[in-house]
């Protein structure tokens, strides 16, 4: 009896979306801050500029925003959703979750909804647990965000973290097709030996919430720079490999690698380590800062916006975060 070849279900992207708070923070806004210089923030970072959110802007705003972007392009409405999931550090509320305000705000009734905690990893963590529910039968439609206001959780006296950060949000509708198009393979990695390198003390069960925690700083974000630095590139390399090993593929089919938007330092020593063109990796960390979750959803949007991505054309999604966690997901458009 003849037998065709088998058929592969594969959650494909058939929409992107972002948003970015229109309050911009300069490095000169910088400078009458803290003791830094515009040099200094360039040279260590790449980075120019950052989106601050407005007061009354909260992390499910920005996914919202985001995710009715996503929706229009993809051509389907919210109550057609299986999925929301939000790769976060900075919901709203510690619960309920991000997710489930962001499925209330678009009306996606039928969507079962929860956010996903990996720091910077969050949309990679989040975008491989839809393509799983996907791929077994058990969705056809996920909405992936991820979204920050980072702004609400730095210390605005630490000059080394400060400069670094800035909030948005980024998304993505997968449908399940049939084919070879759509996310190949997802690889997820964590280490949480090291955890202090990069964390927010407060406040959680370990330092609730009290008048001396907020004498200590103990609500924002903490970071081990050099340490992170080192881990990062490695982490970042090593799972890029891995996902491209995986599918018998090497750098040069690459047509564009989407690494989390750290630093400019960062992505350099990765991409020179991949042997990739400076062409093939998609950097908007200058304008955007460190977004965590949300930088890589926010740059594929971008790209896809300006006409980049063309049917069949290879995407490495690549990101490294608090945990630690980093993961990647290889991807044919």
């Amino acid at each position: 009896m003849h037998r065709g070849k088998r058929i592969v279900k594969r959650a494909r992207i058939i929409g992107t979306g972002s948003y970015l708070p229109e309050k911009i923070l300069t490095n000169a806004d910088l400078e009458t801050m803290v003791d830094t210089s515009d040099e200094w923030i360039t040279a260590r970072t790449g980075i120019q500029q950052r989106r601050i959110a407005a007061e009354n802007e909260m992390t499910s705003d920005l996914a919202v925003f985001a995710a009715e972007k996503a929706l229009q392009m993809a051509g389907i409405s919210a109550d057609q959703l299986d999925l929301i999931i939000v790769g976060t550090i900075t919901g709203d509320f510690p619960w309920p979750s991000t997710a489930c305000l962001v499925q209330d705000r678009l009306k996606a009734t039928r969507a079962a909804a929860w956010d996903v905690s990996a720091a910077c990893s969050g949309f990679v963590y989040a975008l491989a647990s839809a393509s799983k529910f996907i791929e077994s039968g058990s969705a056809r439609y996920a909405l992936v965000i991820g979204a920050e206001v980072l702004s609400r959780v730095i210390d605005w006296q630490d000059r080394n973290t400060c400069i670094l950060f800035g909030d948005g949000a980024g998304a993505v509708v997968l449908e399940a097709q049939d084919g070879d198009f759509g996310i190949l393979s997802t690889h997820l990695h964590a280490d949480g030996g090291d955890w202090q390198l990069l964390y927010q003390p407060g406040f959680g069960s370990r330092h609730p919430a009290s008048v001396a925690g907020i004498e200590q700083r103990l609500p924002f974000l903490k970071m081990a720079g050099n340490e992170v630095f080192k881990t990062a590139v490695r982490s970042l390399y090593d799972v890029a490999i891995e996902a491209l090993e995986t599918n018998g593929l090497t750098a040069a089919d690459v047509h564009l690698l989407f690494p989390h938007q750290a630093n400019r330092r960062i992505l350099e020593a990765v991409r020179k380590r991949l042997e990739l063109r400076e062409e093939q990796m998609y950097v908007n960390v200058d304008f955007c800062g460190n977004t965590s979750g949300a930088s890589i959803p926010l740059a594929l949007d971008e790209a896809n916006r300006k006409g980049l991505l063309r049917q069949g054309d290879i995407l490495v999604f690549d990101a490294f975060g608090g945990g630690f966690t980093w993961g990647a997901a290889l991807v044919r458009w």
